[in-house]
């Protein structure tokens, strides 16, 4: 084998896509607040673009062949003569002429820091009566906590973190540290006893055992029978093992789940109450009304700036002598740029429109009687429809939702699997679990219903469906087996 440099010489097919056609995929793409933010910075970016107004007429507006063909037409003399560089530097006003600005001062919008758990916690212990080594230990422990309100690590694991501060800041100071100084597990253990102490109940426990057990602390429930139970036979509670508990407390089973249901009550993830997380509020992209019988699909974009060529530079293509050159080549391509952005925009409407109405038609019985009437839907479906690829029509459907007669809902919400049916139709998916979650909740809880009983039961209702199937529902919709739920 030979190294070093070589020539040679192949062919091959290379597939390369135009950067508009990207671009057309990532309008898609967006949900109506992107959206909105894309275009406002295109609206800054190229200045041949301009906001409709309510009650402005586009009728007059040219499109890039008239301009051009403007551009090419006789020179007409004109009053004033236009400065090209103060043009571009300036700006323009409506009527094409150089805006007069006014010196305004701008200020940046800025983001108040939501408090959370840690802040919360902090607050308390500073109004306690500590020395500063076990303040130090407490504010470790905070910063351990996660969102949940556990203590994300251990008591030694905190204890030799803070030893190995302590002799940093001993060695940078040029001094020795000795054993007394240094913090022991015994005071950690101590210090978190504190913290668990503080608001909310559960707070800085190191699993689910210890979080319960300080609430019911908390409560002055340290004699009673939740309390025993979580104490001394956790694993046999949460596996629903009713009759083994009573036997071993020698009380009833309908005590053991009286307490059981108690236990219930309290909070599996206390700090996410002080959590920081900002709510994520939804608006919806598109919208479905019943009007006069029938269903109207409408699109959520009255807040969407509407885009049009500027008239201020229109003007520009208009004169002959600055249409050309280096000129030219930059009136050319934002006039371009415009142009696209404005259809592609419109097609993106008529995209989510064309695929709204399709689910629309497909789903009417959903949107008439409810989701346990809802059909098995695709992607493929839909594209064949209307004519387009799937990877756009599952493009139009992503993170976004319509506002609809049963609530707002995403629009991946109308595509599922389907079920055979005796009559040789198909059943949603998504419908199943429906008729299994409404099976669960009317059931007989002395004797819930088994997989195979719901398997007979969905059957009956000419649902061809397998024990395993029912299983992977119940499992995904959060239902516990039946010997779980069952009450004595």
């Amino acid at each position: 084998m030979r190294s070093g440099l070589s020539q040679s010489t192949q062919m091959r097919q290379d597939l390369k896509i135009n950067p508009r056609l990207y671009q057309a995929m990532d309008l898609l793409y967006m949900p109506l607040l992107d959206l909105q933010q894309h275009l406002k910075q295109e609206l800054l970016n190229n200045p041949f673009l301009d906001l409709v107004e309510d009650d402005e007429e586009e009728e007059g507006d040219e499109t890039e062949e008239e301009l051009e063909a403007l551009a090419e037409e006789p020179e007409k003399p004109e009053k004033d003569e236009i400065d090209w560089e103060e043009i571009l530097l300036e700006g323009f006003d409506a009527g094409g002429h150089r805006e007069e600005r006014e010196e305004r001062e701008h200020f940046e919008t800025v983001t108040v820091e939501a408090r959370d758990l840690g802040d919360h916690l902090r607050d308390q212990l500073a109004l306690l009566e500590l020395t500063p080594r076990q303040a130090l230990i407490g504010d470790e422990f905070i910063g351990n906590i996660n969102d949940d309100g556990y203590l994300a690590t251990t008591v030694a694991e905190i204890v030799v973190a803070l030893n190995d501060m302590a002799r940093h800041a001993a060695d940078a100071a040029g001094r020795d540290i000795s054993e007394d100084m240094l913090y022991t597990n015994a005071e950690g253990e101590d210090t978190l006893t504190i913290i668990q102490t503080l608001d909310p109940p559960g707070v800085a426990a190191r699993d689910l055992k210890e979080c319960l057990l300080l609430q019911l602390r908390e409560a002055g429930l340290l004699q009673s029978v939740p309390y025993r139970l979580v104490s001394d036979c956790f694993d046999e509670l949460i596996n629903h093992r009713w009759s083994e508990i009573s036997k071993r407390f020698g009380i009833s089973a309908t005590d053991v789940q009286a307490a059981a249901d108690e236990i219930a009550k309290l909070d599996p993830k206390p700090g996410l109450r002080y959590s920081s997380r900002s709510d994520n509020y939804i608006i919806p992209d598109l919208v479905v009304d019943k009007i006069d019988g029938q269903y109207h699909v409408f699109l959520n974009d009255a807040n969407l700036p509407r885009l049009k060529l500027s008239k201020a530079y229109q003007e520009i293509a208009r004169d002959k002598k600055k249409f050309d050159g280096e000129n030219k080549e930059f009136i050319s391509s934002k006039l371009n740029s415009a142009n696209w952005m404005i259809q592609a925009i419109e097609q993106r409407r008529q995209t989510m429109l064309k695929v709204m109405h399709y689910i629309v038609d497909r789903q009417r019985e959903f949107f008439e009687k409810g989701v346990q009437y809802l059909k098995p839907l695709t992607l493929r479906e839909v594209a064949e429809v209307i004519s387009m690829h799937e990877s756009t029509v599952s493009r139009v459907t992503n993170e976004k939702y319509v506002q609809t007669p049963r609530g707002v809902l995403p629009l991946k919400f109308f595509f599922s699997s389907g079920l055979a049916t005796a009559d040789g139709e198909d059943v949603s998916a998504r419908g199943i679990k429906a008729q299994l979650q409404t099976l669960v909740e009317d059931e007989d809880p002395k004797h819930p219903l088994t997989d195979q009983a719901i398997v007979n039961i969905l059957r009956e209702s000419g649902v061809q469906i397998a024990r395993r199937t029912v299983a992977k529902y119940r499992d995904q919709l959060g239902v516990l087996p039946a010997r779980m739920r069952k009450r004595v």
